[in-house]
């Protein structure tokens, strides 16, 4: 890029973040991850205004015995020991109850030691923030605890799932926070700690880092999209070669196969569509 290139591009980057929310896993993540900002929210969902929040990484990674990763918007440790995962969803299929099962089952396997019994297993809490009404009863909050069927006695295993309908952005506590994370405007925000942050990001000393954070996005981005050029590209040149050859009638379908690097039920397509 040239210089002008460069400073569109740069420009362009400051007016994405100006357009940016809470609702923007990136943005989210730079906010919550000041604890301040991670207790407020978790204060306000579970209606526990004493919690307070010892531990908290965003976009942490959990690995397990089979090299599966999940990674955790937000991944919070408070005084009692209690795990929190806050996941920000825009689209409803990254909101599924299995999805919300598996990141529950990774943050247990994750929190004992070798020699721990499973008695030690953190309560932990999975909190959706969905863009939609995921589960479509129109609340504004779902809770969903294992019970016993038969009696509807509480099974009290220690999992806790959470879905925070961001539709509904009432003037209670909840709603009023429903619109600070929908707001990409921090001086108008309901809630002050989310406001600084906020603007600390898009207008004081964190734009920089942030803007690194959209820049490598960016390239990155841009990365997979020449990659899956080249190799459709690539693709394409193999099949070409693959109907040139069997437009010369001299090598059968697994020689070309073979020369060429397609497996025979492509060459034998190709053969179809392109009659010698």
């Amino acid at each position: 890029m040239d210089q002008d290139q460069k400073k569109a591009f740069h420009q362009g980057i400051l007016e994405s973040i100006q357009k940016m929310c809470l609702m923007d896993d990136n943005f989210m993540s730079m906010v919550l991850q000041h604890k301040e900002c991670m207790e407020l929210v978790l204060r306000i969902i579970l209606g526990k205004d004493d919690l307070s929040v010892i531990e908290c990484k965003t976009q942490y990674e959990i690995h397990n015995l089979r090299n599966r990763t999940v990674r955790l918007d937000v991944f919070a440790v408070d005084s009692e020991g209690k795990y929190y995962d806050i996941e920000i969803q825009r689209t409803d299929a990254g909101a599924s109850p299995k999805r919300a099962r598996y990141n529950g089952s990774m943050m247990d396997a994750n929190s004992l030691e070798k020699s721990e019994g499973v008695d030690n297993l953190p309560e932990t809490y999975v909190i959706f923030i969905t863009e939609n009404d995921v589960l479509g009863e129109n609340r504004p909050l779902y809770t969903i605890e294992r019970v016993i069927k038969e009696s509807g006695r509480p099974f009290n295993d220690g999992l806790h799932i959470i879905y925070v309908n961001s539709q509904i952005r009432d003037e209670s506590a909840l709603g009023k926070l429903m619109r600070d994370f929908h707001n990409p405007e921090p001086f108008t925000m309901n809630y002050d700690i989310l406001s600084d942050q906020s603007n600390f990001y898009k207008n004081g000393k964190g734009a920089p880092k942030m803007c690194k954070i959209l820049e490598d996005l960016y390239k990155e981005f841009s990365e997979e999209v020449r990659a899956e050029a080249e190799a459709k590209g690539k693709e394409e040149n193999k099949k070409e070669n693959a109907i040139n050859l069997l437009k010369t009638k001299k090598l059968s379908v697994k020689e070309i196969a073979d020369a060429i690097g397609l497996s025979i039920d492509e060459v034998n397509k190709l053969a179809e569509s392109y009659p010698a």
